[in-house]
């Protein structure tokens, strides 16, 4: 499941972290790399050593992508979106790739849309403003989230 979502209900609040189902910790995907990287130079040393300096530029070449591709990911690897209902007041807050994004309104402005479109993010309504959830929950499971959402959120306005 490439996705996940966790939902809390305590007393007086709600709490819904969306996020990337990472396999790897940072750590872990940096081993792993390391050990490739590793490999990586083994064999070009080998092959220089027998006389075909050509492989080692492209081994270079190799680590370089190696690291883009490490680097692109820790970037991401901590994206989150979170829904906190508490004290008659809805929060979202997004992480996306070092940037935290904060919007909170009163719930009973909150007005929940979703058409169930393939692709359609949950639109969360209030006051001229706009707040799309969702990214990380698989299209079909984003009608229970915002189904979730609108329970939730009704039982706060009435």
């Amino acid at each position: 499941m490439p996705y996940r979502w966790v939902h809390q209900a305590q007393a007086g609040s709600q709490q819904w972290l969306l996020r990337r189902n990472c396999a790897l910790s940072p750590r872990q995907l940096a081993a792993c790399f390391g050990a490739v990287g590793v490999v990586t130079l083994l064999i070009s040393a080998v092959f220089a050593a027998q006389g075909a300096w050509l492989v080692v530029p492209f081994a270079g070449l190799e680590l370089l992508a190696l690291a883009v591709a490490f680097l692109v990911h820790a970037r991401h690897a901590g994206d989150y979106e979170r829904i906190v209902l508490a004290d008659g007041s809805v929060l979202v807050e997004r992480l996306h790739g070092g940037s935290l994004a904060r919007v909170e309104c009163q719930a009973s402005w909150v007005r929940v849309e979703y058409r169930g479109a393939r692709r359609e993010l949950i639109r969360l309504v209030a006051a001229g403003r706009e707040m799309a959830v969702g990214r990380f929950v698989p299209d079909a499971e984003r009608t229970r989230l915002a189904r979730e959402l609108r329970a939730s959120i009704a039982g706060w306005q009435a």
